[in-house]
């Protein structure tokens, strides 16, 4: 909606000098991902945050929904400020993961990494990602979708199949607005790593709790799940598991789901 309001504009000035700094709100929208995707490769879009109340078609990974009531949640996708080789595309969830994680925690909230692309309370998802990219030849443009549970709406949210996590169920405290703020500076520090892959990798699986940590895993066109334990990320962002037999494999992201 042209001419709304932005509840973040207190926000974007407190970023100015950063290169997260323009914020642009809309209070619903098909998907933050979708404004975000066309304008990839333009430079005078980089660092541009799109922020919503509501997706009438948010979208998780493998194509499926994103729900979230209008209002409970924190969406979110940020253009990232350069262009980046497309060999190290596969690393941006992670990287986005880390910042997320952090600041959650700055916010109150500790959340566990679960591969490949949530953050969870207990075991029940506070926040997903999911990252649009573009690429020409060797080189890539993205952006980061984030989508972050924030207020518990009375009755709503026993609607999803599990049940979500909230922030304000840990903080009752919560501010969206630090909250968004937390995330973009995170971003600020951390962006510059993505040249790195394997730094991102290893404190992805320190945070994660790799290796040792249990997963059920679904592999597509498999009738049932698999119990493994993670050892790794592999170059690519596959998940390195052994099996209780001994033998390791490595499951592509491609290639499965990990339950929860």
């Amino acid at each position: 909606m042209a001419g709304a309001e932005n509840p973040y504009a207190e926000v974007a000035r407190e970023l100015r000098g950063t290169l997260f700094s323009w914020i642009r709100y809309l209070p619903s929208t098909e998907s933050t991902n979708a404004l975000a995707a066309p304008l990839l490769g333009s430079e005078d879009q980089y660092g541009t945050t799109f922020v919503t109340d509501y997706q009438t078609a948010g979208a998780g990974r493998k194509g499926r929904s994103w729900l979230a009531t209008r209002g409970s949640a924190l969406l979110m996708t940020t253009i990232l400020p350069r262009s980046m080789p497309a060999s190290h595309l596969w690393v941006v969830p992670f990287g986005v993961a880390i910042c997320v994680r952090r600041a959650l925690l700055q916010n109150g909230v500790r959340a566990d990494m679960h591969w490949p692309n949530d953050l969870l309370v207990g075991e029940k998802k506070i926040a997903g990602i999911l990252c649009v990219s573009r690429v020409v030849g060797e080189r890539a443009w993205v952006a980061a979708g984030v989508g972050i549970n924030v207020y518990r709406s009375s009755g709503e949210s026993e609607r999803v199949d599990p049940p979500p996590a909230f922030c304000d169920d840990v903080n009752p405290a919560i501010d969206i607005n630090t909250l968004l703020r937390d995330v973009l500076l995170n971003y600020e520090v951390w962006h510059e790593t993505l040249d790195m892959p394997p730094r991102i990798a290893r404190v992805w699986e320190r945070q994660a709790g790799l290796p040792g940590k249990r997963y059920r895993i679904l592999k597509d066109g498999s009738p049932e799940p698999i119990d493994v334990t993670a050892l790794s990320l592999a170059t690519g962002g596959g998940l390195v598991v052994q099996h209780d037999d001994g033998t390791k494999e490595t499951i592509a992201l491609a290639d499965a789901r990990a339950l929860r």
